[in-house]
């Protein structure tokens, strides 16, 4: 038996499958089902008539091509099948139920998906395991195309959200903002931002302008907030008659495009480069030094204050791979095929995400920065649970930090046995 212990009451969650004891799924789909049937925050999105909706129900699996007029059929809905998923359709249709191919495109709104998956970090080789399926050889870490022991090409994979994580893809997220707002204008009324629930965030743009373009169009955004094919020379910037000096007066902080975005990282990599960041870059020892005496004098010329100093030491070659390096820290790494899938299904606001009983939240544009999805992220507040762990690293809902934990049953606060539950870490028990 299974008590969710509460303010002032106990709620039993006791329940059995013919004869067995309550299992973990049960608990996931109990606990979804609650959430949805108490009031939740609207889900409504713009245009709901034109767009089709898809829901991973509890063993149903995948049902889309659905369609919905108002918002309450939709939060009846909700209601009612407490989906594991809830989907909608960056796109707009004529007929949102039809099969792929009869819908009647009308456009998409412009949207991006930053994920932790596509982040190098180094606490990927402590918490992100995998399993080969032919052989069950276990690793840490990237998965590898083939599994080192049997060659097998199909795995299990476990990935955990960790703060390091989550906040390599809030800098992603703040970047790309940025460029929509300084680069191409758009206001932050047109642009919506969302913790996925998981391991990453959703940027929505709603504006008539990009609602009709299409996936070449959409891949052309796409490699502009990514840096890709950027040229150094092409902005000016490292030509061979141009002394270093010359170089440096040419960035300006202010400036809109990738001449800003590389003036501004240019700036912050001066300012906070560490000896073995220069050596990184291939550069020489007498350069590094050159650079490092006058660190002073090179931001305040980037800044647009006139010195009469000047720095001798550093061409050209120097400096167009100092260029090249910041455009890889200034550009925003972002799923390129989320953004030129002009039928993408996207998560639904303010629903639960499956893999981790978390909530995927709006936050204002500006809120970027301060935004805690290990606090404003969380849909169960109250109770616990007690569950099995098989193996967790540390982790922390709100302020209070567990773990890690291996091999160990204890009592847990409900968002944090859930979340176990779901990432596969852990199991019920009665």
């Amino acid at each position: 038996m299974l008590k969710l212990r509460e303010n002032d009451f106990t709620l039993d969650l006791c329940f059995s499958l013919a004869g067995e004891p309550l299992q973990s799924s049960v608990f996931v789909e109990k606990m979804f089902r609650r959430y949805y049937e108490e009031d939740f925050p609207d889900v409504t999105p713009s245009l709901i008539e034109k767009r089709e909706f898809g829901f991973i129900l509890p063993k149903q699996g995948m049902s889309r091509h659905r369609k919905f007029q108002i918002g309450g059929d939709l939060q009846a809905f909700l209601r009612s099948c407490a989906p594991l998923d809830a989907y909608y359709s960056c796109a707009y249709y004529n007929d949102p139920e039809a099969e792929m191919d009869k819908k009647g495109w009308i456009g998409a709104d412009l949207v991006f998906d930053i994920d932790a998956d596509h982040i190098p970090t180094p606490c990927g080789k402590i918490h992100d395991e995998w399993i080969c399926s032919s052989c069950h050889f276990v690793g840490k870490g990237l998965t590898p195309e083939n599994c080192p022991s049997c060659g097998g090409q199909s795995f299990e994979v476990k990935k955990w959200p960790c703060e390091q994580c989550l906040e390599s893809a809030r800098v992603e997220t703040a970047k790309l903002l940025d460029m929509l707002v300084r680069d191409f204008g758009f206001s932050e009324n047109e642009v919506s931002v969302f913790f996925s629930g998981h391991r990453g965030y959703h940027v929505h743009v709603e504006n008539e302008v990009v609602r009709t373009l299409d996936a070449g169009a959409r891949k052309e955004i796409v490699d502009y907030v990514c840096g890709l094919g950027f040229d150094a020379s092409f902005h000016g910037m490292g030509k061979r008659e141009m002394s270093g000096m010359q170089i440096l007066k040419e960035l300006k902080l202010n400036d809109f495009g990738w001449r800003g975005q590389i003036a501004r990282a240019v700036h912050g990599f001066i300012q906070n480069v560490e000896r073995e960041d220069y050596e990184s870059l291939g550069l020489k020892k007498a350069v590094v030094e050159k650079i490092s005496e006058n660190k002073d004098t090179i931001l305040k010329t980037i800044e647009g204050i006139n010195t009469n100093r000047v720095v001798r030491g550093v061409g050209p070659e120097t400096w167009k791979k100092i260029f090249e390096f910041s455009a890889v820290s200034a550009s925003a790494k972002v799923d390129t095929v989320v953004t030129t899938d002009v039928h993408r299904l996207i998560r639904l606001k303010n629903t639960l995400h499956s893999k981790s009983g978390f909530k995927k939240v709006q936050l204002a544009v500006s809120q970027i920065n301060e935004f805690d999805p290990f606090a404003s992220a969380i849909a169960f507040k109250n109770g616990t649970a007690t569950v099995f762990v098989s193996d967790a690293p540390k982790f922390r809902i709100g302020e209070e930090e567990f773990g890690p934990y291996k091999n160990k049953r204890i009592e847990l606060p409900t968002a944090a046995a859930l979340l176990l539950v779901c990432k596969n870490r852990a199991e019920v028990v009665e």
